[in-house]
């Protein structure tokens, strides 16, 4: 029977289809009218209208659809009415959800009495979801993309498996029995874990399901005929669920499955109980198997043990640290891949080949295994939301991703394409010009060249994406290396010496040729290294990654302005991660982070320490756009809060590191800045403020939700119940009140609050208000000095606060204020110049602000004023000062130093402050003498020229932190600086009798 006239345009499907197309239209009819004589023979009811009267629309969909899919072409030839039934349900437009499947599935599987029933069953309910899938993937109806028909494959195959299943549980039930409950009480059934693409969701066409089984607890079974251990219980049923699967029978198979993902492989246990797999995973399992678990999901059982089971894996999966060693082992399955599809002429395969399907899964899995521990939103089992969330986290910029993420669809919807001509698994091309017409018309493009100049353009994006995250750091230097000058060294050269291969005198003519002063103590240096017991004691795979890292190392080295002393530096740091070596693979994958760690630690001895102290701090180095350029505070404070927010809540442990981690990370880069000369002075100050303000607010709200979980809210003063934010405030004095933190400063903090001190709190554990407080301040204080791997977060000093030691740990704002009027003496007054909120409650700032201004405001009797501030000034140099060497004189003490400009601005303050208002504002010198020039109370020049003394110690201050040395200056070089303090001192403080 020809094609009807009216079945499609003839300019819709290429005229070399057309002979194809009739001849399955042919075969439907004689199916069709086989069936219709069966119906007449039975005296079965025909349908009122059969599938020939499908609407327009549905003929062309069909025409198209028979001409490029013999899959579907044959599935209509043998069941003809399903056309009509898809149609009718809705579903050659829509994906079913996974209740409908499951549905549809439940009402197939409730009459079956036996397995071959449950083959036949699955087997035809497989297959008329996939024509409907084959359908919506070549006719593209709204909504339905290469994601959404990877989406639905994955459904129907958890369908399928849960189906099954339930069936066979039920099935043999009275044989087999069930198995007994967990030690909670729960029901015990299988957990099926979905791998690869299943796990994903991300199915194609016709695919493997790769699976591992497992079970939660050992134990027998229960109830039935024959009692087995959970073990053989759990074997035999999984044994059924695979054959129910896969087993080829008149109808086919349902899925393909593949098993070799579990441990062991085809020579392992088929069923394991978590703890089995949880002690493999963690004594045998090998890099390839993270990388298969990185797409892990309960897909059918009990997906909540499931669940739980992928947590107990979780940190054989993702690792706390970034982990580079991951790259070097996807590099070697790539070469394994390469090599077998070189040896099988599989260049052509478009998952595998150059440019494939696999090189951008390769790409987004390395940023998962080596970022995941730390980054946890890459902890997704979607490829194509892992590749989403890239750019956010600054992995891969936006640009890459919008160019990956369209070439792989376009290379899986060419998969697709592939696949649906005969429902089998593959990704090679086609060699016939027919097949070639079929996938050209599936994706939509004119013809085959078409089709094939477009995957080459793929291709070498890919390529070059993938290159760029994978390749080997060596052979890019080696090739950036063939334009060096002919007598320089190479990384073979580099090699050798490290390796011992030369003679010392070989050696050190060697160093100094590449610019080492003392190359005779280089080359000791080294050779000591290697000869470590440390190193010798080494495991294969870390002696390995420093063997790679060391030629590199020590080129960096050579290339540093000062080699001698960048080596001196960096060799601490390689000693003290020599058992981490996941930072040598960081180091070996990076080399622009080895220069980075070159110029810092050339520059700064105390970079360098931190580094060796903290080796996490070498994962800033990845990211110089952050390096050098330090957050402002609403950055720093979303990083902390996103950090945070990736830590259980009740991981204290955690969080304590998270929090000390982000300090030393976020110094790091003020000091990288500093070096690099990016930050002036004042900026560098204001930055390391704003990380402790910062802290100090996270720090307060976990302290708070600490004791409200335990002791429920404080009642306020009005007897009405706190709020979610502490009413707390937490005061800078100091260095931090004035905005002025050094590197290495530690916190001056008073606590102070303003609750009701009569109350006590609302919860089931219930405490007076004072002792809340007091225990919320103790918190704090633990929370910030408490010691971890990572060190500590400050030193705090609550020697400030009313009564110093003697006093309470917090008071109430009344208390505070009460002191300050009463008690307080005039030193601690000239400190709360410098004292400002750092954290907590805003309306109680503004209380606390109000008490300062009263205190400082005050009219004080000005020459009792001066005698109290130099008596107090000479006490502290007799303590603090002349201890500079000859020529030399202490920055911060020594007359003309720092402390002389501070007291000035506090005398300042206190002095004029209830004439002047202004001067009550600030709490850091410069602006306080920024005023004192703005409102006439002092000489503009004056003021400038202790603006810029001041400026010029603190810099030299701040440079002596980095370089390790004494805060010590030349007189010399800061005379007229020292001149214009002391000259300002002498007129307001000590005037001439």
């Amino acid at each position: 029977m020809p094609l009807p006239d009216d079945f499609l345009p003839a300019d819709e499907l290429p005229h070399a289809l057309l002979p194809a197309l009739e001849r399955v239209w042919q075969r439907l009819n004689e199916s069709l009218a086989r069936a219709d004589n069966v119906a007449e023979m039975t005296g079965q009811e025909l349908p009122s209208e059969n599938w020939l009267g499908l609407a327009p629309q549905r003929r062309s969909q069909l025409a198209r659809v028979m001409a490029i899919s013999d899959f579907a072409g044959d599935t209509l030839v043998r069941y003809p009415d399903w056309l009509q039934h898809l149609d009718a349900s809705g579903e050659l437009d829509v994906v079913p959800s996974a209740d409908t499947l499951a549905a549809w599935l439940a009402e197939r599987l409730e009459s079956v009495e036996d397995e071959a029933g449950l083959h036949a069953a699955l087997r035809r309910f497989r297959r008329a979801r996939m024509l409907g899938i084959v359908w919506r993937d070549l006719t593209r109806p709204p909504g339905i993309d290469m994601w959404a028909t990877a989406a639905a494959v994955s459904r129907l195959a958890e369908a399928c498996l849960e189906g099954a299943l339930g069936w066979l549980e039920r099935h043999f039930e009275p044989r087999w029995g069930r198995p007994a409950p967990r030690a909670d009480g729960s029901e015990q059934r299988l957990v099926v874990l979905g791998m690869g693409k299943l796990g994903a969701g991300e199915l194609n066409l016709s695919s493997d399901i790769d699976l591992i089984f497992a079970y939660p607890e050992k134990g027998d079974t229960e109830g039935g005929r024959t009692s087995l251990e959970h073990q053989e219980y759990f074997t035999k049923l999984g044994q059924k669920l695979i054959a129910a699967l896969d087993a080829v029978t008149a109808d086919g198979f349902a899925f393909r499955v593949d098993m070799r993902l579990r441990p062991l492989g085809d020579g392992g246990p088929l069923v394991g109980s978590f703890s089995s797999l949880a002690a493999y995973y963690q004594d045998q399992g090998r890099e390839w198997e993270r990388y298969a678990m990185l797409k892990a999901r309960p897909v059918a059982g009990d997906l909540g043990a499931g669940v739980e089971l992928l947590g107990h894996l979780r940190p054989f999966v993702y690792r706390k640290y970034l982990d580079f060693g991951a790259i070097e082992s996807l590099r070697e399955m790539k070469a394994l891949i390469n090599r077998e599809v070189k040896r099988r002429g599989m260049q052509a395969n478009i998952k595998l080949g150059p440019g494939g399907i696999r090189e951008v899964e390769f790409v987004v899995q390395a940023f998962q295994l080596i970022r995941g521990g730390r980054d946890t939103e890459l902890q997704v089992a979607s490829l194509r939301t892992a590749l989403s969330r890239l750019p956010a986290l600054g992995l891969l910029p936006q640009e890459v991703v919008d160019e990956l993420e369209p070439d792989y669809v376009f290379l899986r919807d060419l998969e697709h394409a592939l696949q649906a001509l005969e429902d089998r698994q593959t990704q090679s091309l086609p060699d016939e010009d027919l097949d070639r017409e079929r996938v050209a018309l599936a994706l939509n493009m004119e013809d085959w060249p078409a089709v094939m100049a477009r995957l080459e353009e793929v291709r070498v994006r890919v390529r070059q994406h993938f290159d760029a995250v994978i390749a080997d750091p060596e052979e890019e230097l080696e090739e950036a290396g063939e334009g060096r000058a002919e007598d320089s060294l190479s990384l073979n050269d580099w090699r050798s010496l490290w390796c011992g291969e030369l003679e010392s005198a070989e050696a050190q003519d060697m160093l100094s040729e590449a610019g080492f002063v003392q190359a005779e103590t280089a080359l000791r240096r080294l050779t000591t290294l290697r000869q470590s017991r440390q190193v010798q004691s080494m495991q294969r795979i870390g002696f390995d990654r420093l063997e790679a890292l060391m030629p590199l190392l020590l080129d960096a080295v050579a290339a540093s302005d000062t080699p001698d002393t960048a080596l001196e530096r960096v060799l601490p740091l390689i000693e003290a991660v020599l058992r981490r070596t996941a930072y040598l693979a960081l180091l070996r994958e990076n080399p622009e982070a080895l220069s980075h760690l070159m110029g810092l630690c050339g520059s700064s001895p105390w970079i360098a320490e931190q580094l060796a102290r903290y080796p996490i701090l070498l994962d800033e180095l990845l990211t110089p756009d952050t390096l050098y350029t330090p957050a402002d505070k609403s950055r720093l404070a979303d990083e902390l809060r996103q950090a945070l927010g990736r830590i259980p809540e009740d991981d204290e442990e955690a969080h304590l590191e998270a929090l000390r981690v982000f300090k030393h990370a976020h110094v790091l880069r003020v000091a990288a800045s500093d070096i690099a000369g990016t930050r002036h002075l004042m900026k560098v100050s204001d930055y390391l403020t704003y990380i402790a303000e910062v802290l100090l607010e996270a720090v307060l709200a976990m302290a708070w939700r600490h004791l409200v979980r335990k002791h429920g809210y404080p009642l306020r003063r009005d007897g009405s119940r706190a709020g979610a934010e502490p009413e707390f405030l937490i005061v800078g004095y100091g260095k931090l009140g004035g905005i002025e933190l050094g590197y290495g400063s530690d916190l001056d903090l008073v606590f102070i609050h303003d609750a009701d001190s009569q109350g006590e709190t609302d919860g089931a554990r219930p405490i007076d208000t004072p002792v809340f407080f007091t225990r919320l301040g103790q918190r704090i204080i633990h929370l910030l000095t408490a010691v971890t791997p990572a060190g500590t977060l400050y030193e705090v000093d609550m020697r400030l606060r009313p009564s110093g030691n003697a006093g309470l740990l917090v008071s109430t704002l009344d208390a505070f204020a009460d002191y300050q009027r009463r008690e307080a003496w005039t030193w601690e007054h000239q400190a709360l110049v410098r004292a400002r909120v750092v954290a907590g409650h805003a309306r109680l700032a503004q209380g606390f602000e109000a008490v300062r201004r009263e205190i400082l405001g005050g009219e004080r009797e000005r020459e009792a004023l001066r005698e109290e501030v130099v008596k107090m000034r000479r006490k502290m140099r007799e303590h603090l000062g002349g201890k500079a060497g000859e020529g030399e004189f202490d920055l911060k003490h020594d007359p003309g130093g720092m402390v002389d400009i501070e007291f000035l601005c506090q005398f300042a303050v206190l002095s004029m402050g209830h004439e002047t208002p202004e001067l009550l504002q600030w709490s850091d010198n410069m602006r306080i003498l920024e005023t004192l020039e703005s409102t006439g109370r002092l000489p503009a020049e004056e003021c400038q020229r202790l603006r810029e003394a001041y400026l010029a110690l603190r810099s030299a201050a701040h440079r002596a932190s980095l370089t390790r040395d004494a805060a010590r200056g030349r007189d010399a070089e800061f005379h007229s600086h020292r001149q214009a303090v002391i000259e300002a001192w002498q007129r307001l403080l000590e005037p001439p009798a």
